[in-house]
């Protein structure tokens, strides 16, 4: 007899179009990116370029700009651009969570789980959204790809996540997120919930074919999903 699995008690949450809106916010900060290096809105190579962006969402953004550009020097200067562009977004106010999400990360906490936040951004960038959005204490930790090796879709965070607070088996794990490498990221990790959100980059289709175990509405569904496994 196959002995049923434990319960989850670490949750891995993505931020951009997660648990915070992205609004377009990473294809206007590339846009800017772009610009400071000569590259025409419109052209043919601009949008293969934005094609390869949103495929790719919550990749980490160094990878991506090394994947376009070829060649580190120009993937820095990119990213560097990148990151300001967002950075004056989240400034000007273009930073909000997702409607329900503050309070899936309290309901979850409140019933005993551990949270995780991660982002395919810099440690620069996620601490600029936390603070933008007052969210520095609400999870147990938050994670970006500096923090565990590689970005999504390799399991490094999850993995990471799972030792720093000393979770004792990766079927313990749910990861939600609104990527294919969301998704991905779960399955690598050998987390027993991959759970993909409708609220961000990419549709059912793709989240099912990168591997989700579930797909929501959006994160606010989660905790009723994970919770009714502690009754």
């Amino acid at each position: 007899m196959t002995a049923p699995r434990p319960a989850v008690r670490l949750v891995v949450l993505d931020m951009a179009g997660t648990t915070v809106a992205d609004g377009g916010l990473v294809e206007q900060a590339f846009g800017a990116a772009t610009a400071t290096l000569g590259l025409e809105a419109g052209s043919a190579e601009h949008a293969r370029m934005l094609d390869h962006v949103r495929a790719t969402m919550g990749e980490s953004k160094i990878s991506v700009f090394r994947h376009l550009f070829g060649d580190e020097d120009t993937a820095q200067q990119a990213n560097l651009a990148f990151e300001a562009a967002y950075h004056d977004l989240i400034d000007g106010g273009s930073c909000a969570p997702l409607p329900g999400a503050e309070q899936a990360i309290g309901a979850l906490r409140d019933g005993g789980l551990k949270v995780v936040l991660t982002t395919g951004f810099s440690r620069a960038t996620q601490d600029r959204i936390l603070d933008a959005l007052g969210w520095q204490d609400i999870a147990d930790l938050t994670l970006c790809p500096a923090d565990a090796g590689r970005g999504r879709p390799y399991p490094d965070m999850v993995l990471t996540a799972l030792l720093r607070t000393a979770t004792d088996d990766v079927r313990q794990i749910a990861v939600c997120g609104d990527t294919g490498y969301d998704m991905l990221t779960g399955v690598r990790a050998g987390a027993s919930v991959v759970a993909g959100v409708l609220t961000g980059a990419h549709d059912e289709a793709r989240l099912r074919t990168d591997g989700a175990t579930e797909v929501l509405a959006s994160v606010a569904e989660l905790p009723g999903l994970l919770l009714q496994e502690e009754r």
